[in-house]
């Protein structure tokens, strides 16, 4: 995704898997490193994170 603005991002991340976030993220810091990009992605990336840690929490307790 070159030259990527937030308000196209933001359109596309609501249909986007959790590694595809870590791509985007990882190449963000990797390339253009724009502070703005990088904490909306990683806001982004640790809620799908903490939502699949937390039905994995939960399918270990039986829930």
């Amino acid at each position: 995704m070159d030259k990527v603005d937030w308000r196209s991002l933001a359109a596309a991340l609501t249909s986007m898997p959790e590694d595809e976030v870590k791509r985007l993220l990882d190449v963000e810091m990797a390339t253009r490193r724009r502070v703005g990009i990088v904490r909306r992605l990683h806001q982004r990336y640790t809620m799908l994170r903490s939502a699949r840690e937390r039905a994995e929490l939960m399918a270990r307790l039986g829930v």
